[in-house]
């Protein structure tokens, strides 16, 4: 059943439209560098039950059903035509064999390229470029295709141009300098001068306008294809990825389903609806659908960073640490997939115990008890409103010495407060030794500009953090810049799957705003 065709979709993004700090790091769908055919199991149960998978070995081929025959389809023809394409990709659907079988078929191409004659090197140059593009071999696939031939290839071409240019965010170096979405195109241009479909070159033209933020082109192009491409599964997914660009969340959710209900291999359609899930919280959702996106080849980033994520998030560590290791085994050059390993690997050994959550709960009410519902000395009072101290939890966070450094404040004031946070079973300092584990509300400092305010009263959303900090916000209950900066970078890393990528990152955004977390 559709789920954004609920009122429960209306409900939850009318209250709170996704922000688009995910997109900048894992909404595209680039493929990956290299496929790894070693998939991780299903999530929940329930994910498994409400998308219809079957049990056992989810992501392996169906024991009903004949392997295609890949050999038969790129070695033993010569040719290879637009049609074989949905072959090649049904078959690498049927799990781990068919994409090793693949990958040998590769070898094969490419000893034959060897001793191939001028007219057959064009042909296995096509062949090597589409199976390189779907095993996700996207720049091998670009070298292949660019000596090949023909609408297929120069449309392959187009296609490949738009993943790099929408990789490009994973880069770790600027060696690329190519402007892709022109080359795609100029490729779709090529392609559909040399007899590829019409139709699938346009809305492949839109794509890319839309990509390079030309709204409006793209709007026009899809508008004169409305009546020809009203059964064309890639026709609504272009016209959900501009209603979403267009912040039209509720339409493009719609057409994002339709594409699915006409195409349920659209895996770009898929992970759309997977993104927009998971902004909203709907995990098992979420992971349905990026789930789904696994079977169909070629796999983007964008699927296993989420995927992992939130893997994590409902404590499937030893998933989330198998999305981490194929994209670092993918992509070597990327270092944020190798931190995130780490993070999922040590996560592994965490232990949680009620009791200590039970207690945990309980000390922070009492570390929001304000000061002032205690009798003290007009000194002590004054001394810990300047210092900005409101509560007992604030007294944790301070040194005896850092208090007796204060005006006015000596050892009958230290006295005074010793008493009330003995009452209490605590004591001054106590959160520095323990790691800060508590939370605590933002209070504004005094003496600061309008402007110093309006800066700080600015949502955590403008940060365009990733889904892991994002997450991280969340539970930290952190709304606003200026709840962010009281907190220690030390108080983040406690955070549940927050670590030091996450640190910097967040450290790299607050300096925009020319902002700092406290101590730093």
């Amino acid at each position: 059943m559709p789920i954004f065709g609920t009122a429960r979709y209306f409900r939850r993004f009318s209250r709170d439209l996704p922000t688009r700090g995910k997109v900048r790091l894992v909404s595209g769908v680039a493929p990956l560098l290299s496929f790894v055919d070693t998939r991780p199991s299903a999530g929940r149960d329930a994910c498994s039950a409400e998308h219809g998978r079957r049990s056992g070995d989810q992501w392996g081929p169906d024991v009903t059903e004949s392997l295609i025959d890949l050999r038969a389809l790129l070695v033993e023809r010569e040719d290879f035509e637009g049609g074989m394409v949905g072959r090649l990709r049904e078959g690498l659907a049927q799990g781990g064999p068919q994409v090793r079988a693949l990958k040998d078929i590769i070898d094969t191409l490419t000893k034959r390229l060897a001793v191939a004659a001028p007219p057959q090197q064009k042909k296995i140059h096509l062949k090597l470029g589409v199976a390189n593009y779907f095993l996700g071999h996207v720049r091998v696939a670009v070298d292949n295709l660019l000596k090949a031939e023909g609408p297929l290839a120069a449309f392959f071409l187009g296609q490949a141009h738009v993943t790099l240019g929408q990789s490009r965010q994973y880069a770790e170096d600027g060696a690329d300098t190519t402007d892709h979405y022109d080359a795609a195109v100029k490729a779709f241009e090529r392609a559909e001068k040399s007899g590829y479909a019409p139709q699938s070159v346009q809305l492949q033209r839109a794509g890319v306008l839309r990509l390079q933020g030309h709204l409006g082109e793209s709007k026009t192009i899809l508008a004169k294809l409305k009546d020809a491409a009203a059964h064309n599964a890639e026709y609504y997914y272009q016209e959900g990825a501009l209603a979403e660009a267009e912040g039209d969340i509720p339409r493009a959710a719609k057409y994002f389903e339709r594409a699915v209900e006409l195409e349920p291999r659209h895996s770009a359609a898929l992970f759309r609806l997977g993104f927009l899930n998971d902004q909203q919280g709907n995990d098992y959702e979420a992971i349905g659908y990026y789930e789904r996106c696994l079977k169909y080849p070629p796999v983007g980033k964008g699927v296993l960073y989420n995927l992992g994520v939130l893997y994590e998030d409902n404590d499937m560590y030893d998933k989330a640490a198998d999305c981490y290791r194929r994209l670092a085994k993918a992509d070597p050059r990327d270092e944020r997939a190798k931190l995130f390993v780490k993070d999922s690997e040590a996560s592994l050994s965490m232990h949680y115990d009620p009791e200590d959550e039970q207690l945990s709960q309980a000390n922070r009410v009492v570390l929001e008890i304000p000061i002032t519902d205690f009798e003290l000395s007009v000194r002590s009072r004054n001394c810990l409103k300047r210092m900005n101290i409101r509560t007992l939890g604030d007294l944790t966070r301070v040194t005896e010495s850092q208090l007796l450094a204060s005006k006015n404040f000596g050892e009958t004031s230290l006295e005074e407060i010793k008493i009330i946070m003995n009452a209490k079973q605590l004591r001054i300092g106590q959160s520095l030794d323990q790691g800060q584990q508590y939370e605590f509300r933002y209070r504004p400092q005094q003496n600061l500009s309008p402007e110093e305010q309006a800066t700080l009263n600015k949502p955590v959303s403008d940060l365009n953090l990733s889904v892991r900090a994002r997450k991280c916000m969340n539970r930290l209950n952190i709304g606003t810049l200026g709840e962010l900066v009281q907190r220690t970078a030390d108080e983040l890393l406690e955070a549940k799957n927050f670590g030091q990528t996450s640190l910097t990152e967040v450290r790299e955004r607050l300096g925009q705003f020319n902002l700092k977390l406290r101590g730093d």
